[in-house]
């Protein structure tokens, strides 16, 4: 940042809380009510629905290596923000405008989807990898600003996974996903508002004049990949094929910079990338919330709490962003405080404590079947206290994700690896819709008590497998932090000596 004009870090990151707020309210606002719209408008049985879900949420994130690169090498980080913005916003338009009519359009749908893949994907690494430059150099607060960064996020898709389920079932889903647009609209105003306060911060790409004719062959490009989504999702196999071959690409070009980097860089990068695999498990389970958890919600669980009747049971996936906005601003509190103090968890302990408290999570959901009334029913406080439990444990794998990346790769691989991240919840989406589809219910069941055991049984399966992961992480938790720590000048001290 030597080039740049002095950065107000405080000014600059509330810029990004705000257009990611937006961002992710449109985003989350359409996932708590696609899997139920596909049942209901498409007519898609309980585990299709789910393993479209988890191919069109592959695509989401499996396109988000092309953005960091194209933010990287192509555009620029800020000029990359802004085209994956309104790309969006046409996208949620375009779904709207399908969900209008009496006969809903399954292709137009998927155009919509394909378009909102394509702009999460253009999106998504480049406001994070903007947030690592305005902090390069203040690493030990790099947790604690990550994190507040993350509540942005929660905060956007509380808001919205209360407004949209709820606007929908008063008066369509049209004007729901209307909503998600105008989320957009706010954003990209706020962002060209306010893109003073990061001038000068960007990639090398941003920094050189723009380029029309990239430009125009980026645009071309989303264009393109917005139909060849939209025909993938209705060729499953071939999307799948696709998001394997797009891993092996990403993680080929990642052990290539592995072997290609040497002493504590190299050492750095080997843990960042046993941490992403980690977090490929984390990620398959959190793919449960606005699927097989939802469903349980829906068919299994009491629609009030506390007296209060909840007028869609979708509105139960508000509880994680709920628990993530009161949580967060305590943690990024004690990575600060324990940082400073030199006594804070490391980053590995960290992902272990997450997957416990994920694993007991789906355990407490399972065990809730021992509580369920005559009509296999169970009380709304198991799903609040299943979703406060797996939140903190999102907040430690998922919160850190971003900071772990910052923290373990060289800053001129920082957008592409931050690509490589979220293609771990690509990966994920795909066997999380394959999970999901364990408890899809028979067709024709609508016996609550039957479901219930459908339901528990596999919750209650995930956390035992989930347990048996955390045992793993942590016998790994010594051999990562040695990995972490390891610095140069150790192997210069014994060359010297010979």
């Amino acid at each position: 940042m030597s080039d740049a004009h002095p950065i107000n870090r405080k000014s600059a990151f509330n810029m990004l809380f705000f257009i990611e707020f937006w961002e992710r309210f449109g985003y989350y606002g359409l996932q708590a009510v696609l899997a139920m719209f596909f049942v209901k408008a498409l007519n898609m049985g309980d585990a299709q629905s789910f393993i479209v879900f988890g191919a069109f949420s592959a695509m989401v994130y499996g396109y988000v290596s092309i953005g960091g690169y194209i933010g990287d090498k192509v555009l620029g980080t800020q000029r990359t923000i802004a085209l994956g913005a309104i790309v969006l916003m046409i996208g949620y338009a375009i779904m709207a405008f399908a969900a209008s009519g009496d006969q809903v359009e399954e292709y137009l749908v998927f155009v919509a989807l394909g378009a909102i893949a394509c702009g999460n994907g253009i999106f998504k690494a480049n406001p994070s990898s903007l947030l690592s430059k305005i902090y390069e150099g203040d690493e030990q607060h790099l947790d604690s600003a990550f994190t507040m960064y993350y509540m942005a996020v929660n905060i956007g898709s509380f808001c919205s996974m209360l407004l949209v389920p709820i606007v929908g079932s008063m008066y369509g889903l049209s004007l729901g996903f209307s909503i998600c647009a105008m989320g957009l609209v706010v954003a990209i105003g706020g962002f060209f508002s306010f893109r003073y306060l990061v001038k000068g911060v960007d990639s090398p790409a941003g920094k050189a004049p723009l380029s029309a004719t990239k430009m125009a062959l980026v645009v071309a490009g989303v264009i393109v990949m917005t139909f060849v989504s939209a025909w993938m999702l209705s060729h499953l196999e071939v999307a799948h094929v696709l998001l394997w071959g797009i891993a092996a690409l990403v993680y080929g070009v990642f052990f290539k910079m592995i072997f290609q980097s040497r002493g504590a860089e190299r050492s750095k990068m080997i843990a960042a990338l046993i941490l992403i695999v980690e977090a490929i498990v984390f990620f398959t389970l959190y793919q449960q919330m606005p699927t097989s958890l939802n469903f349980f919600a829906i068919n299994n669980v009491e629609h009030s709490i506390m007296g209060i009747e909840i007028p869609d049971a979708q509105v139960f996936q508000t509880l994680n962003p709920f628990w993530i906005m009161l949580a967060s601003p305590i943690l990024a509190w004690m990575y600060s405080h324990f940082g400073d103090k030199g006594t804070d968890l490391s980053m590995p302990a960290k992902f272990a404590l997450g997957m416990l408290l994920t694993a007991g999570s789906f355990l407490v959901v399972g065990f809730s079947a021992k509580f369920a009334s005559e009509a296999g029913i169970v009380s709304a406080w198991w799903l609040v206290g299943s979703y406060f439990l797996s939140s903190i444990g999102e907040l430690l794998i998922s919160g850190l994700g971003l900071s772990m990346i910052s923290k373990l790769v060289p800053q001129r691989l920082l957008g592409f690896l931050m690509g490589a991240w979220f293609l771990t919840t690509a990966i994920a989406a795909v066997l999380g819709g394959k999970v999901a589809a364990l408890t899809a219910v028979p067709e024709g069941m609508t016996n609550s008590v039957e479901t219930l055991g459908i339901y528990t049984g596999v919750f209650t399966d995930i956390g035992l497998v989930t347990l048996g992961v955390t045992v793993v992480m942590a016998f790994l938790v010594p051999v990562l932090n040695k990995l972490i720590n390891k610095t140069d000048e150790a192997e210069e001290i014994p060359a010297m000596n010979n």
